[in-house]
């Protein structure tokens, strides 16, 4: 009965701290922040400790930071450290080679984690496997071909479509996944070809797809390969509808993206009823909301109302975080009974002057 009311919850903090549920606890709650202070990966986790510091202000919650060297036998190291600040949860490992070796201690301590970034399928399902509290605030490796080949089916049924790859090891895989999943549903791709990225111009496959009569077109490749041909097919006086995968959140250049392009992405800017409170808050410290900034912020958010909920009606956190539609920066967040996003994360979005916007709601 009471995993059946949990179902059934929305909870947004506010309106949680303000039934005087979580008041208490959200004061008495610590957690680390598990992100890396030096080398490469250093402004990746100055965007989480900017993200989690501003949700941790608002609610009274302290935030005990942890490095991740992000090198191989760090985790146990990591999640010694974790519990020895006494924090309750931990939010953050940004590298699948610091969660993998943390994993079975934050299990024998019993504290839940979230992952921000991780997306390798097989470490989650050996989590759930082994009984380890770990949650992924993230897309699977799985989720953005599901993305990509709803959209085509969805948009581009009756169209002749092509799919392109440049070749590389990704965008091979990527876009043979999504021709299976659209010839498993009956669409069949008129026109599959490679080109040969990183070229000043890609005329010759212009014309190729002009001859094959297509229309639509997915590339596997990366976002300056796509600029080339959405310029060169536009000069060809060819209509053509470009779509392309993740690797399209890049630097526009060297050649600038024509308007109209599409790609699927996830949504950095915040969304939901503190969107606007939240925007302002970002624009006042000149934080940028990019990367794992919201991701960060919504991390602590949910642990907060889930300690909350815990702490009033006496169930471990980790159940908690099961069934629970909890509003946040990133919007309204569940997690399924494998620890994983109920909702594919990504969007559809459409280039428009200077940067992707989301395609509005109703055809997503």
């Amino acid at each position: 009965m009471m995993k059946q009311t949990l179902q059934k919850r929305v909870l947004s903090t506010s309106l949680f701290l303000a039934l005087g549920l979580g008041a208490t606890s959200a004061a008495e709650l610590k957690l680390a922040v598990v992100a890396p202070k030096s080398g490469p990966f250093a402004i990746l986790g100055d965007q989480v400790r900017q993200g989690a510091s501003l949700a941790a202000g608002k609610l009274s919650i302290t935030l005990v930071e942890i490095d991740e060297t992000c090198s191989e036998g760090s985790g146990k190291a990591i999640a010694e450290a974790v519990a020895a600040a006494g924090a309750k949860a931990a939010i953050g490992f940004l590298c699948s080679e610091s969660l993998k070796d943390a994993l079975p201690g934050l299990k024998e301590d019993g504290l839940p984690a979230f992952t921000l970034s991780v997306r390798w399928k097989g470490l989650m399902e050996d989590a759930i496997k082994g009984g380890s509290p770990l949650f992924r605030l993230a897309p699977n490796a799985d989720q953005e071909a599901a993305k990509l080949s709803d959209v085509i089916l969805r948009d581009w049924a009756g169209s002749a479509v092509a799919l392109l790859e440049d070749g590389t090891i990704r965008g091979r895989e990527l876009t043979e996944t999504i021709r299976l999943s659209l010839e498993e549903r009956g669409l069949k791709p008129a026109f599959v070809d490679t080109f040969r990225p990183g070229q000043e111009q890609q005329l010759a496959l212009v014309r190729r797809i002009r001859n094959a009569g297509v229309t639509h077109a997915f590339i596997g490749g990366d976002r300056s390969d796509v600029a080339v041909i959405a310029r060169d097919a536009k000069a060809e006086g060819l209509p053509l509808t470009l779509l392309g995968g993740e690797a399209m959140r890049a630097a526009d250049e060297p050649v600038p993206l024509e308007d109209g392009v599409l790609a699927v992405g996830l949504i950095e800017t915040p969304r939901g009823p503190a969107e606007g409170e939240l925007a302002a808050e970002l624009d006042k410290t000149d934080i940028e909301p990019e990367g794992y900034v919201v991701p960060a912020h919504a991390a602590v958010t949910i642990l907060a109302d889930a300690w909350g909920i815990s702490t009033a009606m006496g169930t471990p956190v980790a159940d908690t975080l099961i069934g629970t539609t909890f509003e946040t920066a990133l919007g309204p967040v569940a997690f399924g009974e494998d620890h994983e996003l109920t909702e594919n994360p990504y969007r559809l979005l459409e280039w428009r002057g200077d940067s992707f916007v989301p395609v509005p709601d109703k055809t997503q």
